[in-house]
């Protein structure tokens, strides 16, 4: 699976110049949701079924800024995967220079009729699908 692309945007960016650390969170949400899709998961078909799956606790830390018209990279991994529960970690490089700029996790766990469930006895196939993506990075093999 290929790595999530992203164009920074004017509007992303600070007074200071730089991307705002807001949308470094945005970013992680994006690369997930494409990192999902990819797998043949999507938040639309899972929410279909009744489940959600909140974020319940998020990192981000900063290592060197992204820019307006910079093009960054999210390499996305499923870190863990339990009965209730998930993992992903996020690294954020510029495209070009390959340097990286940020690190980050997010959790979450899965919900229905807003009672956290094992999704593992609630649908055993996402459950098997989510189990057989654990571990899996994306990459950057075929970007530019």
């Amino acid at each position: 699976m290929e790595a999530y692309v992203h164009k920074v945007q004017y509007y992303e960016t600070d007074q200071m110049g730089v991307v705002h650390h807001s949308n470094y969170i945005r970013w992680f949400e994006e690369a997930r949701i494409d990192y999902l899709e990819k797998m043949g998961m999507s938040y639309d078909a899972v929410e279909k079924k009744g489940i959600i799956s909140p974020v319940v606790s998020l990192n981000c830390e900063y290592k060197s800024p992204a820019r307006f018209g910079d093009t960054v990279f999210i390499v996305t991994c499923l870190k863990m995967v339990s009965g209730a529960k998930f993992c992903f970690g996020y690294e954020v490089y510029d495209l070009k220079s390959r340097k990286i700029r940020a690190t980050g996790e997010s959790r979450h766990c899965f919900l229905k009729d807003n009672k956290i469930i094992s999704i593992k006895k609630e649908n055993e196939k996402v459950f098997e699908l989510f189990k057989s993506y654990e571990g899996v990075s994306t990459t950057i093999e075929g970007i530019y």
